[in-house]
């Protein structure tokens, strides 16, 4: 599995003969995106996608997963390879021929190319399944878009698929602005942000607004909890291990002179370590509780901690750098700077098992990656081009790793 990428019959070519199948199962997905945790209709589209493969598959119990273990022709380890599959509550703009047919939804994260570059892997290594020692775990999974289905499919045994734990796990991200089209990125050590939310109702007494003293006015209350977050941000944690906390929502009252009895936000609250991670909770809940009872109001904060940081394994990091130059060439591997503020619950995975996220530029022909809209948008765009590639990355992935592991006796 260690042949040149331009090689008769190597993973390139071979994924290259599959573009036509994978682009046709992504416009597939990509008209009828679903939310959440239940994806019926994506599920069925997966399970028709991998129908006559020599897999070994299961589906979740409290979601619509699909896990496909490829037992490879001799014994060794597993590798696991993640694909998420759900789409946001998005209104997509652009091509009627090609936009999302559901109203309101759209595939606005590049999932479809994910789940179909992941569906492309499964044949790429079938067809390979005599050169593979050891097995690898095909993880589709929903529920990625902030309901935390990585950890339910954990829950639910996908790190146990295959008999054992996998010794690794990789999963791509396309990006529809930022990178250049077929350009593979990572980094060791954090790659995504930890995400939290934060949710606050300051409760007081409402009264006449040409008399706050008689009342207790939680709105300027609430405005100052809201400065002292960001004071807090770049007093209690080190400039160098950055945290982010954006309110954006804030609500109060009804009309310009009245006093409400209430005021309430909410946002959003990132860092990049676990040490950050950890302390935010109790400086965030500690700091706003005290505003409250120093004005003699009450504040109910609740704090819900999402995400965990995703952090790239060292090791397997530089794994994936070395196998993109080698497989695709020295340019078109980028070397990530820094980690990018959005999160992943492939976090859960990289907490459980040495693991890789890689993004992957999707950007169009054509359009500036500067420029162009970024991933969540309703006109993000995302390169068709770049399925074939994808796929043969997942599948140059677990066929070295598997082939770099020691060998196991019959």
């Amino acid at each position: 599995m260690s042949r040149s990428p331009n090689a008769p019959g190597s993973l390139r070519d071979d994924a290259a003969a599959l573009h036509d199948d994978l682009a046709r199962l992504r416009l597939d997905l990509h008209r009828e995106p679903e939310l959440g945790l239940d994806l019926p209709r994506t599920q069925e589209k997966v399970l028709a996608a991998l129908d006559g493969l020599p897999l070994e598959i299961t589906t979740g119990k409290r979601l619509s997963s699909v896990t496909a273990v490829l037992r490879g022709a001799r014994p060794g380890p597993t590798v696991l390879l993640r694909g998420d599959m759900d789409a946001l509550p998005v209104a997509e703009r652009g091509d009627a021929d090609t936009i999302s047919r559901v109203d309101g939804r759209m595939h606005a994260c590049g999932h479809d190319l994910h789940t179909s570059m992941l569906a492309g892997a499964a044949k790429l290594l079938s067809a390979h399944r005599d050169d593979l020692a050891g097995d690898v775990v095909f993880m589709f999974q929903p529920g990625e878009e902030g309901l935390g289905g990585a950890r339910i499919m954990i829950e639910e045994g996908v790190l146990e698929a295959s008999g054992e734990r996998p010794v690794a796990a990789y999963a791509l991200h396309v990006f529809s602005s930022g990178l250049p089209n077929g350009a593979f990125s990572s980094r060791g050590g954090p790659i995504m942000a930890a995400a939290d939310r934060l949710r606050v109702t300051v409760r007081g007494a409402g009264g006449h607004g040409s008399t706050p003293h008689r009342a207790k006015d939680p709105l300027p209350v609430a405005a100052e909890m809201v400065t002292a977050l960001q004071t807090m941000v770049t007093r209690a944690f080190d400039a160098f291990d950055p945290v982010v906390i954006t309110i954006g929502s804030f609500h109060s009252g009804t009309v310009d002179n009245v006093i409400p009895d209430e005021a309430s936000f909410s946002g959003t609250v990132r860092s990049f370590s676990a040490a950050a991670h950890e302390r935010l909770k109790e400086r965030t809940v500690a700091l706003l509780e005290g505003l409250a009872r120093a004005h003699g109001l009450e504040a109910d904060v609740t704090y819900f901690a999402d995400y965990p940081v995703t952090v790239n394994d060292g090791g397997e990091a530089a794994f994936v750098a070395d196998t993109v130059r080698d497989a695709y060439g020295e340019d078109r591997y980028v070397a990530a700077p820094r980690p990018m503020p959005a999160s992943e619950d492939f976090s859960f995975i990289c907490n459980e098992v040495p693991s890789a996220f890689i993004a992957l530029g999707a950007c169009p022909p054509g359009l500036d990656p500067a420029r162009a809209a970024f991933n969540h948008s309703p006109e993000a765009r995302y390169d068709d081009g770049v399925l074939a590639d994808g796929a043969a990355l997942y599948a140059e992935l677990a066929a070295r790793r598997l082939a770099a592991s020691p060998p196991r006796p019959f």
